[in-house]
């Protein structure tokens, strides 16, 4: 094989390598509560277009206090 079908390659690589770092880390995500922020995004725009949208952060935080039981006294598993 020579170096330029190598280099030709590696772009594919890297996408292919980039959607399954991706895939890995939605997966991470959605099993301590987590879903995807740009599906958040869509629901918002779809169904609360005049609602006021939280910031990553934010939708971090509310995700984690939902899932854990933030601020309600006490850890809640289900």
């Amino acid at each position: 094989m020579s170096n330029e079908s190598l280099d030709a390659s590696r772009p594919a690589a890297q996408v292919h390598l980039s959607g399954l770092l991706r895939c890995i880390c939605d997966g991470a995500r959605l099993m301590v509560g987590v879903p995807p922020y740009e599906n958040y995004l869509a629901h918002m725009a779809r169904h609360h277009p005049t609602e006021p949208v939280m910031t990553y952060p934010e939708f971090i935080r509310n995700r984690q206090d939902a899932r854990f039981g933030g601020g309600s006294g006490g850890l809640r598993c289900c």
